[in-house]
């Protein structure tokens, strides 16, 4: 089947972390993303192992601070179905390539900004990361272990859940949305938003009294001692998600566990029985089975698990090993 995003055209102004990552969604889908690379900075990651910079139609380079670099984006825009862009508020106006002047232009144009904090607000001007957005969205503040202090899921949550396939999502239905009513729009894609809707489930689980303002005292933060990871006794690990009661019970006569769910000692016996044989004893005897179990493996490891390796999940590309795109989309 042809890509399910052909037809669409996107302007890309390179940056690094979220916007590419918004970027090599649409492209790896099919969009003809023309990628704009600053001619004054070298790239961050070398162009043969940079997978975020895949699948573009083409990469140019422009000096953006030059009149002939500003035209040439103004020109590409003005063809364009949608432009991103990951500058701080304010970056891309004085460059002369703002919302106002390229949506006059091209009032279809959908116009894509991916900051931290937003277009406005105290912190708009304030440089940060990661770590930093999800910190303020209260997201950081539930991962962890009881007593323990927030433990950075490396930066996941902020630039590419909430920032970068967020931006992917509003590109796309601002393009709908313009191919119906002949207008375009600017998405303003802050991480700090992202990291916030991403925590919509807890937060209903808080507004319901189902949910403690406590790292590890929850049913999905290791509070519970059925969805948790627990140590082999090669020191490989493994993760085990029987939330449900009839989950729970596969793996505890897999297990040949005493304790029901919700006996206090149940974590104590899971540890040792854990402890007691290596992963790969674990993932004959439970891999497969309805005790929701996963061995817990590292990126050199994942590519070679026989699930991963039918589904093709982690191709070869050029020499570089690297996730697939995703989704999936099959003719029914």
């Amino acid at each position: 089947m042809a890509p399910v995003l052909s037809g669409i055209r996107i302007v890309e102004l390179a940056g690094i972390g979220p916007a590419p990552f918004a970027g090599m969604m649409l492209a790896d889908h099919g969009a003809t993303v023309i990628r704009v690379e600053r001619s004054d900075q070298p790239p961050v990651i070398p162009a043969e192992f940079d997978i975020l910079a895949r699948s573009r139609a083409e990469t140019i380079r422009l000096d953006l601070k030059s009149e002939e670099g500003a035209a040439r984006v103004r020109e590409l825009a003005r063809d364009a179905d949608g432009l991103i862009e990951g500058f701080r508020p304010g970056v891309m106006e004085r460059l002369g390539l703002g919302p106002e002047l390229l949506c006059a232009d091209n009032p279809r144009l959908v116009y894509g900004r991916m900051t931290g904090w937003g277009q406005e607000g105290p912190l708009a001007q304030a440089a940060g990361h990661d770590i930093n957005y999800i910190a303020l969205a209260g997201a950081l503040h539930t991962y962890g272990r009881a007593g323990e202090g927030p433990v950075p899921p490396v930066n996941a949550v902020g630039d590419f859940g909430g920032g970068g396939m967020l931006l992917a999502f509003g590109m796309l239905a601002g393009i709908l949305s313009a191919r119906s009513s002949g207008r375009g729009t600017v998405v303003d894609c802050s991480m700090v938003d992202g990291a916030a809707i991403l925590s919509a489930l807890t937060w209903s689980l808080k507004a319901a009294g189902m949910w403690k303002d406590e790292r590890g005292s929850n049913l999905l933060d290791t509070g519970a001692p059925y969805y948790d990871v627990y140590r082999c006794a090669d020191g490989e690990w493994v993760a085990v998600g029987a939330l449900e009661p009839q989950f729970f019970a596969v793996l505890k006569e897999k297990l040949g566990l005493g304790c029901g769910q919700h006996d206090p000692s149940l974590r104590s016996e899971l540890e040792l029985a854990f402890s007691l044989q290596t992963r790969e004893h674990f993932r004959q005897l439970l891999e497969g089975t309805d005790a929701c179990f996963a061995p817990i493996l590292s990126l050199s490891d994942a590519p070679r698990h026989p699930h991963n390796a039918l589904r093709n999940t982690f191709p070869n590309i050029s020499g570089v090993i690297q996730p697939a795109p995703a989704p999936r989309f099959k003719e029914p």
